[in-house]
C-alpha cells in the first residue's frame, strides 16, 4: 500500500495511449522537446551576452589609470 508497482504504471500508460493515440502523444513529445531546446538556447545566449558585457567592462577598466594614496592611521 502507498507505492505504485510497475504493473500500475503500465496500465496507466496503456490507458493514456488509448485515450490520446500515439500520433498526438508523438506531437506532444516533439513540442515539449522543441520547447526545452529553445530554453537551452535562450540560457546559452544570455550567458554569452553576460560574458561579453564582462569583457567590455574589463577592457574599460584596463585602460583606466587610478591615482590613489594609502595612509596608515596611528592608533592611540
Amino acid at each position: 500500500m502507498g507505492g505504485l508497482s510497475i504493473w500500475h504504471w503500465l496500465i496507466v500508460l496503456l490507458v493514456v495511449v488509448l485515450i490520446f493515440g500515439t500520433k498526438k502523444l508523438r506531437n506532444i513529445g516533439q513540442d515539449l522537446g522543441g520547447a526545452v531546446k529553445g530554453f537551452k538556447e535562450g540560457v546559452k545566449g544570455a550567458e554569452t551576452e553576460a560574458d561579453a558585457a564582462k569583457a567590455a567592462t574589463a577592457e574599460k577598466i584596463a585602460g583606466t589609470t587610478f591615482d590613489a594614496e594609502v595612509k596608515k592611521e596611528k592608533t592611540p
